[in-house]
């Protein structure tokens, strides 16, 4: 009996370590889902707070220095202040990119000061120069390593003999390109500004009733719009509509070629729309800018290379 008891208190403690060994297993499982869904495993890290937080990365530098310190000049003989100072001659001093000339206070006077702009500052433009030439005349200035280049060119594509003469739009485009080709392939972070073309039209209008300037423009000013400057017909209104439209359409290359280049600023036409006066033109030849002429184009290239990014 007392041996019967025995075996009967021994199955009974089997079975109750048999549960508490289920038991402890069970609760194992528990916590180790518990420490993984705790520590990571499967389950996303708690965020950061926000003194945790990455900081923000610095805001890139611009692209456009509205200071630059150092200009050079390309372009034709608007550039070179031609007939500003004297009948049929430069006078690169009164230059709106790159003159001396308190009366005009150039672009380069207005960045660099007078005594750097003599230092720092170059013209290459040439009187008579197309846009054929713009490729030379940066591979001249970009040996100077210029920071800015200021371009003005077109008028003399559109101031040919005939209308038929002018310089094909195509042309005047891969002619532009070239030249900004080269002074990339050179200076590739050199920041350039551009100048639309003059209204040639209005220079005419404003012009054509002055005796001596119609002498002067008989020895071979742009004849495709000044040539017979009193004659109203058909013929000679559609012969400057012409050189007008073509002097548009030479614009719009500025603009778009200039578009595709992170460092080009184009004046937005503000050349061609400005209304030059007789008191911004020659008293010699009244098509090519005044000394006072020179100082608003300086206006104008000062103010688009100054703006701020937009």
């Amino acid at each position: 009996m007392e041996q019967g008891t025995r075996r009967a208190r021994r199955r009974r403690g089997g079975r109750s370590r048999a549960v508490l060994a289920v038991a402890a297993a069970a609760l194992g499982g528990v916590l180790g889902v518990a420490g993984c869904d705790a520590v990571g495993g499967d389950a996303s890290a708690p965020s950061a707070g926000p003194a945790e937080k990455a900081a923000p990365p610095p805001s890139p530098a611009p692209l456009w220095d509205t200071s630059p310190t150092s200009v050079a000049a390309v372009g034709d003989s608007i550039t070179r202040g031609f007939d500003a100072c004297a009948v049929l001659t430069d006078c690169p001093e009164v230059s709106w990119a790159t003159g001396s000339s308190e009366q005009v206070d150039s672009l380069a006077v207005r960045l660099l000061g007078p005594a750097g702009a003599a230092e720092r500052s170059w013209n290459y433009a040439v009187t008579g120069a197309r846009m054929a030439d713009l490729p030379g005349q940066m591979a001249r200035a970009v040996r100077r390593e210029p920071q800015l280049v200021a371009v003005m060119a077109g008028a003399n594509d559109a101031c040919r003999a005939t209308t038929s003469a002018m310089t094909p739009v195509a042309d005047f485009r891969a002619d532009f390109e070239d030249a900004m080709h080269t002074l990339r392939k050179a200076l590739p972070k050199a920041q350039v500004y551009v100048a639309s073309v003059p209204d040639l039209k209005r220079l005419w209008s404003q012009g054509r009733t002055d005796e001596l300037g119609k002498q002067v423009w008989k020895l071979g000013i742009c004849p495709s719009m000044l040539a017979d400057p009193d004659a109203l017909d058909a013929a000679a209104t559609e012969r400057r509509e012409t050189v007008r439209s073509r002097v548009e359409d030479y614009n719009k290359v500025l603009e778009e070629v200039c578009a595709e280049d992170l460092r080009c600023r184009f004046d937005g036409g503000a050349v061609y729309e400005y209304e030059f006066g007789t008191a911004q033109l020659s008293r010699w030849d009244w098509f090519h800018p005044s000394i006072d002429g020179q100082a608003r184009l300086a206006e104008i290239a000062y103010r688009t290379v100054t703006a701020k990014q937009p």
